[in-house]
């Protein structure tokens, strides 16, 4: 089937993520090369979908990265143009996505998550800024994290160990979208753990454990070599890991999603895994996490990447 299947790659895009998308892109097709496969790479752009419907490709490795790969808007089109691709579908792919849906799925079938509030832009300017931060000071008088409700690649989130931090943090948030999602510091061990499908269902790899040297997992520590130490697997208890697995994969499956996901974690002192947020087209570069969670298993990414095309290849 390698030598037959025709596999498009889409990366770049014109996100802020555009830039990391271009280097999963690549990574994944010299793998998938690297393995027999005849793989073409294709940018997001106005030549994509008559390109694509004119070629009819086996199937499309979706690496973009940012509301134009991960909202699910593309992949609707893709869905409703019957051009498979890898990855989950468009609807569930939406749900991810947002942050607070997600959190409230995952909350629903039993994940724990960290209390948390969603604040858009127009209340936020509506009933005054001051009145909003008083407000959120009120309900977390803890150390909070504060984020865009959709997005990735930690742009424009702040960890706010300061009430005098908050104005500027939800301004960050702001930047990157019209809603900001503000959730307690849960203290502990940050985690990512990738989960994969087999023929027999979903399974959830080791823990990558993430140590950053500035001590936040920033966007310049997420793609800079060195600037972020990685644990695989991650130095937590064996219960606290085997539970992590198990979020990851409720997550994965409360959500509908397909192929292949990251969730993201953090482990508190008593081993319990807190849900943060899950990505269904994980950064799949030199640094990234899914990819360094499969190398520790001894896998070979271009194996495991051809393993996941012959599953999509089989599926209706």
């Amino acid at each position: 089937m390698a030598d037959t299947a025709d596999v498009v790659v889409l990366s770049g895009g014109i996100s802020h993520e555009r830039d990391v998308s271009l280097r999963s892109g690549r990574r994944v097709a010299d793998a998938l090369t690297g393995v027999g496969f005849g793989v073409r790479m294709l940018d997001s752009d106005p030549r994509l979908l008559p390109a694509l419907l004119e070629r009819r490709p086996s199937i499309i490795w979706p690496v973009l990265h940012g509301a134009s790969g991960e909202d699910g808007s593309l992949r609707s089109l893709l869905d409703a143009a019957g051009l498979p691709y890898i990855g989950s579908r468009g609807d569930a792919t939406r749900l991810a996505w947002d942050k607070p849906t997600a959190k409230r799925i995952v909350a629903t079938a039993g994940g724990a998550t960290p209390r948390s509030v969603t604040l858009t832009r127009e209340v936020f300017r509506e009933i005054g800024a001051h009145a909003a931060i008083d407000a959120i000071l009120a309900a977390f008088p803890e150390p909070a994290v504060v984020k865009p409700a959709r997005g990735g690649s930690a742009q424009g989130v702040t960890v706010v160990e300061e009430p005098d931090r908050l104005p500027r943090a939800m301004m960050d948030a702001f930047t990157y979208a019209d809603e900001a999602l503000i959730e307690a510091k849960v203290t502990g061990t940050e985690i990512a753990v990738g989960v994969i499908e087999h023929e027999d269902g979903a399974q959830a790899l080791p823990a990558v454990e993430i140590v950053p040297r500035s001590g936040v997992y920033g966007f310049d520590e997420r793609y800079t070599a060195g600037a972020t130490r990685f644990y695989t697997p991650a130095r937590i208890p064996a219960a606290a890991a085997a539970a992590a697995g198990e979020l990851a994969v409720l997550a994965h499956t409360a959500l509908g999603l397909r192929h292949l996901s990251r969730s993201d974690m953090i482990v508190d002192a008593e081993g319990r895994p807190w849900f943060l947020e899950v990505n269904v087209m994980p950064g799949l570069t030199e640094t990234s996490l899914l990819p360094q969670a499969l190398k520790s298993t001894g896998r070979d990414l271009g194996d495991a990447y051809a393993a996941l095309t012959r599953l999509a290849l089989a599926q209706p």
